[in-house]
């Protein structure tokens, strides 16, 4: 394992090299001493995981292989990071996610508990690039929300609480809870009746 940094992981956990944890910001390249990574029991940290400093994640957190997960960021319990997925800085997410292949997160997003993200799903926090124009603004997927696979959601939206995105679906606004983002761009609906007893229950 490759390490800067001071480093912490709980008892129970696998590493698979070669992983590198507390990889320095800018801030710190070239020092020590810093906040590396800290994790907590029973991870499986999977070939080719990158993780930067200033990284608090909990227990139970596994990746797959080539992840990476910028520093800054915040991860809770129970929460799985498939094969190439990207966390940028500054991200919160909560319990119980899952985060299919390739995912990319962008900068100051933030993620609530048991919430799902499909593989290829892009989440965008710039909405004029590379003008910087009205700054950099991460989209909100509140607890129990689901995005299929290759959607892509714009800089600053909402998904609700249980609402759902469909696969490839662009979102450009904010989606209410319980309900479906569907096409590009997305259009409101309903869930379908065969679905919405299940996300309210979640």
């Amino acid at each position: 394992m490759i390490e800067y940094g001071k480093n912490r992981i709980g008892a129970g956990s696998q590493v698979f090299e070669p992983v590198t944890l507390g990889f320095p910001s800018r801030e710190f390249m070239g020092k020590s001493g810093f906040d590396g990574t800290t994790i907590g029991k029973d991870a499986v940290l999977r070939s080719g995981t990158i993780i930067y400093c200033e990284v608090v994640i909990g227990d139970r957190f596994q990746t797959g292989h080539n992840v990476m997960i910028r520093e800054k960021t915040r991860i809770g319990n129970h929460v799985s990071i498939g094969t190439g997925a990207i966390i940028e800085g500054n991200t919160r997410i909560g319990d119980d996610v899952n985060l299919q292949s390739m995912v990319y997160i962008p900068t100051s997003t933030e993620i609530g508990d048991r919430v799902f993200i499909g593989p290829n799903a892009v989440l965008t926090n710039d909405r004029y690039p590379p003008s910087g124009i009205g700054g950099l603004v991460g989209p909100v997927v509140e607890c129990d929300a689901a995005i299929g696979a290759n959607a892509t959601i714009l800089p600053g939206v909402h998904i609700g609480e249980g609402a759902l995105v469909a696969a490839a679906a662009v979102v450009t606004r904010d989606v209410p809870a319980h309900m479906l983002a569907v096409g590009a761009p997305a259009k409101i609906r309903d869930l379908p009746t065969q679905i919405a007893p299940i996300q309210r229950k979640r």
